[in-house]
């Protein structure tokens, strides 16, 4: 399985310059340009998050009409 996919497993929130999230397996090395917003947590406690704090998903750059 996919470490991005796996159900029971381990997981930060990132959180980039633009605003965007992402769901990152904990295992993997956080890329370059993005920050963790959640520290290591169960799969739905990191969508809950991503939910809560991230109503746009267009980025924060992105001029808004």
């Amino acid at each position: 399985m996919n470490a991005f996919d796996e159900p029971n497993g381990r997981y930060l929130v990132l959180r980039n310059e633009a605003g965007q999230y992402s769901l990152w397996p904990a295992t993997a090395d956080i890329p370059p340009g993005w920050a963790c917003a959640l520290r290591e947590s169960s799969r739905q406690e990191c969508l809950d998050y991503v939910d809560g704090n991230w109503s746009d998903l267009r980025s924060a750059a992105t001029p808004h009409s």
